[in-house]
């Protein structure tokens, strides 16, 4: 597995401090591999660690609640600082005590859990001014390649925006193999964190809300406008039942909702978001005859290699005209309108005109998969292959 040098970086200066460090992600996005090459790195400097992994069941049938968590710790650790790594924490009752409890003996404690259980409201108050968090999320296509290189595999920009980055689809060689392993993930996710968390009564009702919601990824969405899908579909479902939904597919790392920044109110629009999905796998699993969104994905797409990059995104209304992200970073901001081709007359109108008086102070960039140069004297055209190379928006 690559070194993700990326995410330890920000870890690293934590490694002694007495905060939890919580690592953090969507289901399969790599946080144990994390784990263990952080791991690695202090095995360099001491032997006094503990690791253990919660979904072994030899493990978690000897240690099932946190007095029997903080007792094997204690018996088992060496004088001085301890460094401990209990990976998918979340399967242990009551957990949250047992990390309060070893950080203050001289214990330097790194978790990792998938659910909403992990930084659920309840625990996020419970560990308050005590963690620190980490998100990790699928890869982006430089890591794509990276990881392809060492399969000695190749993975083309067209199959990142069908599958997107999710590391292990890439040891499957055929379409077949890869949407069994991502329905069978998507079922876990869906299935085994939120309806038996949350004890979803109306199952089919969330599944058939779930469907419509990953489908619709890189689009304007609402709850009266889920609502009336549901309702055109004669299901009863109230909005504020819907909200809640939406709540737990954000909890899951499932889903980015991200609002309307107006130049009216120079503020966020909290009813105005638009819904990217963590990876654009939950969207062409759920298409037919190989009629994958490749539109929509790319924008997503995008999104995801922003966020990667460090940047605030927001979606922006340049008076009535949607520009696609305002991102962000250093005081600097970055409109960027997004199409996968502008080649036709009509679409490269469109696009650029989304930039009508947006001053140049700002960076103003479109990205396109066309391999022409689109640039103007305003405006700078990066190509998709490009753009997926670059550390930052200034390269």
């Amino acid at each position: 597995m690559i070194y993700r040098e990326h995410y330890i970086n920000p870890v690293r200066e934590f490694y002694d401090s007495d905060l939890i460090k919580i690592i953090t992600g969507i289901r399969r996005s790599g946080k144990s591999v994390i784990l263990e090459q952080i791991r690695n790195e202090i095995k360099q400097k001491t032997d006094n660690l503990i690791y253990l992994n919660f979904e072994d069941k030899r493990i978690l049938t000897n240690i099932s609640n946190s007095n029997e968590l903080i007792d094997y710790i204690e018996s088992n650790r060496k004088s001085g600082k301890c460094y401990v790594f209990l990976d998918e924490i979340q399967m242990i009752e009551n957990w949250q005590e047992a990390c309060k409890t070893l950080r203050l003996y001289d214990n330097s404690i790194f978790i990792t859990g998938s659910n909403s259980k992990l930084l659920s409201k309840e625990f996020t108050k419970e560990l308050s001014g005590r963690y620190v968090a980490f998100k990790i999320r699928p890869f982006v296509y430089k890591e794509i390649l990276e990881y392809t290189k060492e399969l000695e595999k190749e993975c083309t920009i067209t199959d990142y925006l069908v599958w997107g980055g999710f590391p292990k689809r890439f040891e499957f060689d055929t379409d077949e193999a890869r949407i069994r392993y991502l329905s069978d993930l998507d079922d876990t996710i869906v299935i085994n964190d939120l309806i038996n968390r949350y004890k979803i009564k109306k199952d089919k009702l969330f599944k058939s809300l779930v469907n419509y919601i990953l489908r619709s990824n890189s689009r304007i969405i609402s709850a009266k406008s889920i609502h009336k899908y549901i309702k055109d579909k004669n299901e009863n479902c109230s909005i504020n039942t819907i909200i809640k939904y939406l709540g737990y597919l954000e909890e899951a790392y499932i889903i980015e909702p991200v609002k309307q920044y107006s130049t009216k109110t120079k503020s966020e629009l909290a009813y105005y978001i638009k819904i990217y999905n963590t990876d654009v796998a939950f969207n062409s699993i759920r298409c037919m005859d190989n009629r994958y969104d490749l539109t929509h994905n790319l924008e997503n797409i995008i999104y995801n290699e922003l966020v990667y990059m460090g940047y605030n995104i927001n979606v922006f209304n340049n008076n009535g005209k949607e520009i696609d992200f305002l991102a962000q970073k250093n005081n600097k901001k970055y409109f960027i309108q997004v199409a996968y081709s502008v080649a036709e007359e009509k679409t490269y109108n469109r696009e650029f005109s989304a930039f009508a008086n947006i001053d140049n102070l700002s960076q103003k960039i479109l990205i396109t998969n066309d391999d022409i140069d689109y640039s103007t004297s305003t405006v700078k055209h990066i190509k998709l292959k490009d753009f997926l190379l670059m550390e930052s928006l200034d390269n």
